[in-house]
């Protein structure tokens, strides 16, 4: 089919390269003519496992292709995906301004009958503001659908959750684009739930509200077994064979971020509130949230006491592994935090150090090799669970630390086996 794709953000881009690999014709739409320009090259502006050399396919074999003009690919497509980004504003509500705007654009560029697919997340309702919008905007006032389709990609897996996804929702308003939709996915052989447009877009709200509201209970658990000389590993461990509950999103940590999770939960306690429902739960939620990276930040002020010319070496500064994403990263937030503090900082991380460097400009010393941060430190923190970090030098990183002390944020290694190479280790729930 003939498909294009409006922003080229991990959503916009992951979603047109794997639509190009299973036989579609995709144009990719941006309005950065830099960014275009590198990928009509073969190049990538982000990091997601695999993507660069599927883009680089589908590129090379005409499947896929990249302009700066809307109305291009309005006029190749006959579906167009809406993929742009819905930022937060200071009251948690959702920034629409993107999404108006392409809109608009795609309105002005119709002749004849289009899909136009809602791929970003939006508050619910959003389907029948774009379908007001082309009506007032299309000059030629042609028929056309507005069908809402979330993504539920994560980032450092998102090339394999598209192409194996466990579930399509589409939302839609009558029966006419379900036909077209359905054949868009059916290379990608997953369960397709047809619903109308509102719940569409609930969906993909409730879903990552409650992935978060999972993180923070394991959390909250991790407090108690800190309090009551348990083990939320093997707590979490025993829960999760419950398939009631499961294992997944059930690992203690410094908390969650990156650009969904804290996003959407704010957006839909903002949505909740303006259909009459105050979500007290999910603003319990970020509480625990914040509290998590508070406890964390007073384990290292206990241990080190003045935090003031302290030198600390941090591994991590993506929000997750397997991604160069550092928005809204908690590891971020506690450089952040530790630099107010007075504190010096020697960090790494294997693909997010570029971005970070936007952020993290004073007091802060990039190191391309793991190995070198402890060098002078007198603390290494461990703040996002990249799986190479398992296989640190502990023998080299004990003898370049001033002081053997580790506060492990994401329990990368082993209690006993750190005491008993001599490390002060302290890490979360255990």
């Amino acid at each position: 089919m003939k498909l294009a794709i409006v922003g080229t953000g991990y959503v916009g881009l992951v979603t047109g390269t794997c639509f190009a690999e299973v036989g579609h014709r995709v144009i990719c739409v941006d309005n950065d003519a830099n960014k275009v320009k590198m990928l009509q090259a073969g190049g990538i502006p982000i990091y997601e496992p695999g993507l660069e050399e599927l883009v680089k396919k589908n590129v090379a074999s005409g499947r896929l292709s990249f302009t700066t003009s809307t109305a291009e690919g309005v006029q190749l497509s006959d579906v167009i995906f809406i993929a742009v980004p819905t930022p937060p504003q200071p009251d948690g509500s959702v920034d629409l301004s993107f999404i108006e705007r392409v809109a608009r654009d795609i309105a002005a560029a119709m002749t004849g009958y289009k899909i136009i697919v809602d791929k970003s997340t939006v508050p619910v309702k959003t389907g029948e503001k774009v379908t007001e919008t082309i009506k007032r905007y299309c000059p030629a006032k042609v028929e056309f659908d507005v069908v809402s389709n979330p993504e539920f990609l994560r980032e450092g897996f998102a090339v394999g959750d598209l192409m194996n996804p466990d579930r399509v929702v589409i939302g839609v308003r009558s029966k006419r684009p379900v036909a077209a939709m359905t054949e868009i996915y059916e290379p990608f052989k997953a369960p397709i739930v047809v619903t109308d447009i509102n719940s569409a877009e609930l969906i993909k709200h409730a879903a990552n509200s409650f992935l978060a509201l999972k993180i923070s209970y394991i959390n909250a658990i991790s407090a108690i077994c800190e309090a009551a000389g348990a083990n939320v590993e093997e707590v979490a461990h025993g829960i999760g064979l419950d398939e009631r509950i499961g294992k997944r999103f059930l690992n203690a940590g410094i908390g969650f971020g990156g650009s969904c999770f804290p996003k959407d939960l704010s957006a839909f306690i903002k949505i909740s509130e303006q259909v009459g429902y105050e979500f007290r739960l999910l603003k319990e939620v970020q509480q625990i949230n914040a509290r998590q990276m508070d406890r964390f930040v007073k384990k290292i002020t206990d241990t080190l006491w003045v935090l003031k010319d302290k030198k600390i070496g941090v591994l991590g500064l993506a929000f997750k592994q397997n991604t160069d994403d550092v928005r809204s990263s908690p590891a971020i937030d506690l450089c952040q935090r530790l630099i107010k503090e007075g504190a010096t900082l020697r960090v790494h991380d294997p693909k997010g150090m570029d971005k970070a460097k936007a952020l993290l400009k004073e007091g802060v010393t990039y190191v391309d090799d793991m190995n070198d941060v402890a060098q002078g430190c007198d603390a290494l923190v461990v703040a996002t669970e990249w799986e190479e970090f398992k296989q640190l030098d502990l023998d080299l990183a004990r003898k370049n630390l001033s002081h053997p002390i580790m506060f492990d944020g994401r329990n990368l290694f082993d209690p006993a086996t750190m005491e008993k190479l001599g490390w002060i280790y302290k890490s979360v729930g255990r």
